[in-house]
């Protein structure tokens, strides 16, 4: 009998620890195998060691996500895949059961992420987004006023597609063909950087710009019992998202490049001035008529996702007669739903929930703020600042959004409960500073979209150079929204 050695040395690794692991690629070696079970088995050990005062559903909640965490971070495996078999571990060791589980899969996060999705595809499919696009940067006469254009136009598109992904992918051929006008490969690598940080920086000004916002306002509900709606969260963000845009612009342009460069004329092809195409008409009233039921949400009780279940199957109505109102095939609907994204909100919802109510989030919020004395100072000021730090640099150890409202989320509401705080002002401030993930490409998915091109991208140095001078910058804006914008409208902690 043969014996493979590579099998030898995989050997002091416990069997179902080699089974679980996926393999992630045909090339990848044992010595990675090895140090993704170590993770497992430290994992394990950390909890295991944890006070006796701590329930076994609260132990095997924390084990779940520390080990989903630091997979999240440390590998590349897709995070769906490792969510989901967090998620499992936590069913088949009875630390959930099997109906919690089920349940996720019935959530309105899951639902109005999946109409969200049939929106944004049905925007792609029909120009929507692209005409805006094409129609605001023809009509620049230079560099900088392209970039001031491009950055009013994409604040919007957080309105219009769910994710930054999603906005990312429909701005990236406009990007290629205005670069087409430029010569100059220090403006073209600029603009590269300005497109999917404007795309990042103006998230927070939707309720539906990002899935993470849909996971925090849900854990918002199920731990305080408050809500935001949808015209609140437009009120506190939307302000603030668009000076930290125009912040972003400015701070690029000066950055990146020269001042001779900024003033260079431009000559972009002017596109034919169409009317709006039935599709286009039909895409745009559905979207009108969906932001007046979330505006007024209070006055006919049908929620977000509710809503925008019936926009979508709107969009995608099938044709009756000579009547014809949906603007894309069901199928093509479909597709466009990243349904890997929505198996991983649902499971890490499981994941936040199992921390909820096994104690395990109360458990650590207890024992960290007792360790930090915060918990003492009763100060409105260092909570806001500790805050903001938190947030702002979550990125740096949590590489997807969900993930860090997820897992950070429900502590920080516990504290409030336990300082009297408003929740509502927590969770808002706290996921504005999670939205912020310009440091490393990896950070976000919007970067690696433009990022992953020829010698027109941008490098990891610039995004180091860039998140150097704006987490300051968004830290000084937090402070100054908390005590003048915030204040005027009534988010205050």
């Amino acid at each position: 009998m043969k014996i493979d050695p590579d099998q030898t040395s995989f050997n002091c690794i416990p069997y179902f620890l080699r089974n679980f692991l996926p393999k992630i690629s045909p090339s990848i070696s044992n010595q990675w195998k090895i140090a993704i079970a170590t993770i497992f088995l430290l994992v394990a050990a950390v909890t295991l060691s944890l006070p006796s005062d701590l329930p076994t559903p609260a132990r095997l909640s924390l084990f779940a996500f520390l080990l989903a965490g630091i997979l999240w971070s440390t590998t590349s495996i897709n995070a769906g895949y490792v969510a989901l078999g967090a998620v499992m571990l936590l069913l088949l060791t009875g630390g959930i059961s099997q109906e919690q589980f089920f349940d996720s899969l019935g959530s309105d996060v899951v639902w109005l992420m999946i109409g969200a999705f049939v929106l944004g595809g049905a925007v792609k499919e029909t120009g929507l987004a692209v005409r805006l696009t094409q129609m605001v940067a023809s009509k620049a006469r230079s560099v900088s006023s392209l970039f001031w254009m491009l950055t009013s136009v994409l604040i919007p598109l957080s309105f219009l597609i769910p994710s930054t992904s999603g906005r990312a992918a429909v701005t990236y051929p406009i990007f290629r063909s205005i670069s087409n006008a430029i010569d100059d490969k220090q403006t073209r690598r600029a603009l590269c950087l300005l497109m999917p940080t404007i795309i990042l920086v103006s998230t927070i000004a939707s309720l539906t710009g990002a899935g993470s916002h849909l996971i925090a306002r849900d854990l918002l509900e199920e731990i305080t019992k408050q809500h935001i709606s949808f015209g609140q969260w437009v009120l506190y963000g939307l302000p603030f998202g668009t000076v930290a845009s125009y912040a972003s612009c400015w701070v690029i342009m000066r950055l990146f490049v020269d001042k001779k460069n900024l003033q260079k004329k431009l000559n972009i092809t002017q596109f034919p001035s169409q009317p709006l195409s039935s599709n286009e008409q039909k895409t745009l009233l559905v979207i009108i008529l969906m932001f007046g039921l979330w505006l007024t949400e209070s006055w006919h009780g049908l929620e977000t996702a509710t809503v925008i279940v019936m926009g979508a199957l709107l969009l995608t109505a099938p044709k009756i007669g000579k009547m014809n109102i949906g603007v894309i095939k069901w199928k093509d609907a479909v597709k466009a739903v990243s349904w890997n994204l929505i198996l991983f909100v649902a499971a890490t919802h499981v994941l936040g929930h199992s921390l909820v109510t096994s104690g395990a989030s109360k458990w650590i919020l207890e024992h960290i703020f007792d360790f930090s004395d915060i918990n003492s100072a009763g100060s409105r000021f260092i909570i806001l600042l500790v805050l903001t730090s938190i947030s702002l640099t979550s990125h740096l150890y949590m590489t997807s959004h969900t993930a860090r409202a997820a897992a950070l989320i429900p502590p920080l509401l516990y504290l409030t409960v336990s300082l009297n705080f408003n929740p509502i002002a927590v969770m808002f401030i706290s996921t504005l500073g999670m939205d912020y993930c310009l440091t490393f490409p990896v950070s976000s998915k919007a970067l690696m979209v433009y990022q992953d091109m020829d010698e027109q991208s941008f490098h990891p140095q610039d995004l180091l150079r860039l998140s150097a001078v704006m987490i300051p910058i968004h830290f000084a804006l937090i402070v100054l929204f908390y005590y003048t914008w915030w204040r005027w409208v009534g988010l205050s902690l």
